[in-house]
């Protein structure tokens, strides 16, 4: 028992009783406090659904309302806190037209998805301040958590930190056989941390620290809202957690201490359930998890919580590793009693086998002059830096130089995690499958398996630090 934990029990009796005698990590009332700390909390909206055929995604200046009577200004999709979320199903085509109603240059890359270049939301193809874009592209992939941002070279960071991003889900056959928990059991958790006063939680005015670190504020924020809490019914729920932060890092774990259930992350289902203590997830990764409340009681609840890791060398005042309440998950009456038996098999990953190449990519990050560069270089929108044919596996070895955490982000297509050299040393079981994007910690090295397919042309390489991007720690890569 860590000494939160310790404090947590010690001082709960108090609460208890304020709650009516209840059990410690109940919500007391509309909006609740959350477990030991006397803090109110938000209930987490769900998310309006959006169907991608024929649809209007409009980027524009609105009203983000963060708690009960707590409003700020904010960039919104469709005027909507949480952004829409899309839903898709493999086989279908996206049919999507972007408006720029902000007054910045903008473009929605979909992240994660396997789609040309042309509707990659690329930063070349950024439109100007009242113009339009369409996407037009098939849903070719495998059942998964994905998600949808602005792109423009060197303001995504902003324009993230505004307001906008959500959820694109892809569904399947395979996926629907599994029969996973759905409608009210299915929690959607776009989390980010941020300022908690409504006047600086939309702001975006990074300070000279911030450019070097990241943005790292004190408060979490589930899907727009400050401190949320959510209630379920019955004995267990599909939680999507997606990190849509500018640069905090997470290491998910439960405040009761039991094992989380990982049955999926950003390239959709794992193989098989992994259950683990905590999870790291780095900026953009996701991760599908299924939360057993057998043991709650009706009106009790659990806290997801970001767990303290350490970040050795870490700036001084560096408020990255501390531990963080995330979401109260309460379990409401009715439901069933028992859940279903989890299958021992949810997917067939077929490994890429052997690499015809290899190729190593440097991530450094220099507190003078706030550079962040890739094997040396800053990004060049026109520039091509590394090609690949069609269909070709290599193994690539991204290097981290430097006392920054670097989530790494490629486009275009999705890897398998190899090996992990350095600081943790290992490659975690829910690293398993395919990924998208792959936290490579201070003076780590991580090797990964990479193919293109199905499309050729031209995709980048980034550092998903969102100020770390903005300033160039990215890369173009062409597939011919």
């Amino acid at each position: 028992m860590n000494r939160r934990h310790f404090l947590r029990l010690a001082g709960g009796g108090a609460a208890a009783l304020a709650c009516g005698g209840v059990q410690l990590l109940t919500s007391c009332g509309d909006g609740g406090t959350g477990p030991g700390s006397g803090v109110t909390r938000t209930p987490l909206p769900v998310p309006s659904t959006l169907t991608p055929t024929g649809a209007t995604l409009t980027a524009a200046p609105g009203t983000a309302t963060i708690a009960s009577g707590e409003t700020t200004p904010a960039w919104l999709f469709n005027g909507l806190l949480p952004s829409p979320t899309i839903r898709v199903r493999r086989g279908d085509t996206a049919t999507i037209h972007l408006v720029n109603g902000i007054p910045e240059p903008t473009i929605v890359h979909w992240h994660g998805l396997i789609v040309p270049h042309e509707d990659d939301g690329h930063p070349l193809d950024a439109i100007d301040p009242g113009g339009s874009y369409d996407y037009d592209f098939p849903i070719v992939q495998r059942a998964g958590t994905l998600w949808y941002h602005p792109h423009p070279h060197g303001l995504t960071g902003g324009q993230v930190q505004r307001g906008l991003a959500g959820f694109f889900l892809v569904g399947d056959d395979e996926e629907d056989a599994l029969a996973l928990p759905s409608g009210e059991q299915e929690i959607l958790l776009l989390l980010q941390d941020r300022a908690a006063d409504a006047a600086h939680a939309f702001e975006y005015a990074p300070t000279a620290d911030d450019l070097h670190t990241g943005i790292l504020r004190d408060t979490a924020y589930g899907d727009g809202v400050r401190r949320p809490t959510v209630r379920v019914a019955g004995p267990r729920c599909r939680l999507r957690v997606l990190n849509a932060s500018n640069a905090r890092i997470y290491r998910l774990g439960l405040g009761n201490g039991a094992p989380l259930t990982v049955i999926g992350n950003d390239g959709g289902l794992l193989a098989s359930p992994v259950q683990i203590d905590s999870v790291y997830l780095g900026v953009a990764e996701r991760i599908d998890l299924l939360i057993d409340l057998t043991g709650v009681a009706v009106e009790g609840g659990l806290m997801l919580e970001s767990l303290a890791f350490d970040m050795t060398a870490a700036p001084s005042g560096s408020t990255q590793g501390v531990e963080m309440e995330l979401l109260e998950i309460v379990r409401a009456p009715g439901g069933d009693a028992t859940a279903p038996p989890l299958p021992s098999t949810l997917s067939t990953i077929a490994p890429l086998g052997s690499p015809a190449g290899e190729r190593e990519f440097a991530f450094q990050s220099s507190a003078s002059g706030h550079t962040h560069t890739i094997n040396g270089l800053t990004y060049d929108m026109n520039r091509v830096d590394e090609q690949i044919a069609l269909g070709r596996v290599e193994r690539w070895r991204f290097r981290n130089d430097s006392a920054l955490p670097h989530p790494v982000h490629l486009h275009g297509t999705h890897f398998q995690v190899e090996s992990r050299e350095g600081g943790r040393g290992t490659v975690y079981p829910y690293e398993g499958g395919w990924k998208d994007t792959v936290l490579v910690m201070p003076l780590e090295l991580v090797s990964v398996l990479v193919r293109f397919d199905p499309y050729r042309g031209v995709f980048p390489l980034h550092c998903h630090n969102m100020q770390h991007e903005d300033q160039g720690m990215m890369l173009n890569i062409e597939v011919v």
